[in-house]
């Protein structure tokens, strides 16, 4: 089969719910992304949000924060299998191939990095490197010592938090780099705000990599069930996911929540399950929207998230642009400056301008321009851009 009609097999064969899933996670990402800016820099001690922004601060913390990346790096080790697989089936060497790509994904990360202080390519693509050791586990394996994993995350949750260092701290003193009007300045600042508050920040560079490391594991488990290929098959074991991650959520939610109360502080110092509250409200999530996908249910508003799913990097890197023209002082230079709502309408008007550009870019080109540069990159060969 020659390469033309290969790919164009390889991109019939996309699974849609993987699309859709990382659709959703994208959502997730740019409205908290910019939720960010209404929080940095602010003074909390004297800051008193009315109750309209209080109830919008612990609706998207419950239900976005930190579960978007979190899904997208499950998605991440189920795409890693994908990709391996489909590169060893051509006569590929998947490990040299694999590396190649994180690579360039680490290339993409500093450009990335620039634009804004939060990015995550450069944790996928270092992390990937050390996915390469379960290239050939069994379903068994990686789900064993992705369980082990769990069980570590509270108790170094909680050590990193006694050690006080959260590299944030250090941010405020730089601030007036992102503000300034000069575009060099404002990447700098990025690209410094990246190295103190993730590359340097204990909870960040220790905690969080493990939580995505776990993350990559489940991906690479379901890959290896062929969950996601055989949904339709599976939809009992889709809502008992469902249900026990719905209740688990609830409860750690409720331990969390009595231990503040009473005071007892006995998480902080030697158990912190937040991580548990969600990685479980993660799944809770992710399983409600595989359970409304098989049940046919919500399929033009899926039809949306796939399409954002098949341009996840482009997408991701032109939300994290539009971000730094809109707040920075480069740009419009708003920064913490308007009421928190604004930033989660913007975010929402981005994503979905985006879902009908891609729709559009889509109709005509096989790849969103990131992911074909990438990938041309990857393969180190140039391939048909247009369809």
């Amino acid at each position: 089969m020659n390469d033309l009609s290969s790919q164009s097999l390889q991109l019939s064969q996309r699974t849609v719910i993987v699309d859709i899933l990382r659709g959703w996670a994208l959502f997730g990402v740019v409205l908290m992304n910019y939720y960010d800016f209404f929080t940095i820099g602010r003074n909390w001690e004297t800051f008193k949000p009315d109750l309209l922004t209080n109830i919008i601060m612990y609706t998207a913390g419950f239900v976005f924060a930190a579960k978007s990346w979190t899904m997208l790096s499950m998605l991440f080790g189920y795409g890693f299998a994908v990709l391996m697989n489909n590169v060893s089936n051509k006569g590929h060497n998947p490990y040299g191939f694999f590396a190649g790509r994180m690579f360039w994904l680490l290339v993409l990360a500093f450009i990335n990095s620039a634009i804004f202080f939060g990015d995550i390519l450069k944790d996928y693509a270092l992390l990937g490197l050390l996915l390469l050791l379960f290239y050939r586990s069994s379903a068994k394996t990686s789900f064993t010592v992705s369980i082990i994993l769990l069980l570590i995350i509270p108790g170094l949750n909680s050590f990193i938090h006694s050690l006080g260092d959260s590299g944030w701290k250090h941010m405020t003193a730089i601030l007036p780099l992102y503000q300034s009007h000069n575009l060099l300045d404002v990447l700098y600042f990025g690209l410094k705000g990246t190295y103190l508050a993730q590359m340097i920040s204990k909870p960040y560079l220790y905690t969080v990599h493990v939580v995505m490391f776990c993350c990559f594991l489940w991906g690479f488990t379901l890959y290896r069930i062929n969950f996601f290929s055989q949904l339709a098959t599976k939809v009992k074991y889709v809502k008992k996911a469902f249900w026990i991650s719905l209740g688990a959520s609830l409860l750690f939610m409720a331990i969390l929540i009595l231990d503040q109360h009473l005071k007892w502080n006995m998480l902080n110092r030697y158990y912190n399950i937040t991580y548990w509250v969600v990685l479980s409200t993660m799944l809770f999530i992710s399983s409600a929207i595989c359970w409304l996908y098989v049940a046919g249910k919500c399929n033009r508003f899926f039809a949306s998230l796939a399409i954002m799913g098949k341009m996840t990097l482009t997408n991701y890197m032109v939300q994290n642009l539009i971000g730094m023209l809109v707040f920075s002082g480069f740009g419009l230079g708003i920064f913490n400056s308007m009421p928190i709502w604004f930033y989660l309408l913007l975010a929402i008007v981005v994503y979905t301008v985006q879902v009908y550009l891609s729709h559009w870019w889509l109709s005509r080109y096989n790849y969103g321009p990131i992911e074909w540069i990438w990938r041309q990159l990857s393969y180190r060969k140039r391939l048909p851009l247009r369809k």
